[in-house]
């Protein structure tokens, strides 16, 4: 029996040992205090700042237009106006080619036509995108002026024309009223 109860009091020992080992506190004048605080800090809340403020004149007119897209062939196109209404030199338009099957190494500057239904219209004067891959985004310019004239002075109807990229050809046209 005596190897029962050593065992049975080094067991009750380190139970006792175990129970003992609490989180020291520090004790000042009777209360008993936590070692560490915990401070927390709550990040600022964003506020939503009015694009044009009352003292600041808008820059211009830009219409808003939504984007098109054409799915001929095996090459998506989406095309975005960007800033048509605005006074600027050109008038540019943000386009997306998608496709698996293809590679999308072409400058689409010589492609495409922009056409106003009062008998305007251009050629793209820049294609501003990586060449190559299945996956190109960039943006077309075309002058915004012919002859000293603008190209929308007038026009209700814009159409972009884009030959030739796995299709014969792709329009996108837009109502400017």
């Amino acid at each position: 029996m005596k190897p029962v109860y050593v065992l049975t009091v080094a067991l009750l020992g380190m139970v006792l040992t175990a129970c003992s080992s609490a989180v020291p506190a520090v004790q000042t004048q009777g209360v008993i205090e936590p070692k560490t605080t915990l401070t927390l800090q709550v990040p600022p809340q964003p506020t939503e700042v009015s694009p044009i403020q009352p003292d600041q004149p808008a820059e211009s007119t830009s219409l808003q237009l939504p984007g098109l897209t054409d799915e001929q062939g095996a090459v998506i196109v989406v095309v975005k106006p960007l800033n048509l209404g605005s006074s600027e030199e050109t008038i540019k338009f943000e386009i997306a080619l998608d496709t698996h099957s293809l590679d999308l190494s072409m400058d689409l500057a010589p492609l495409a036509t922009l056409t106003t239904d009062n008998g305007q219209s251009v050629q793209a004067t820049q294609w501003d995108a990586p060449l190559g891959g299945h996956h190109v985004s960039g943006t077309l310019s075309f002058p915004a002026r012919v002859e000293g004239k603008a190209i929308l002075d007038g026009a209700s109807k814009l159409t972009l024309t884009i030959k030739d990229v796995d299709a014969p050809e792709r329009s996108f046209a837009w109502d400017l009223n």
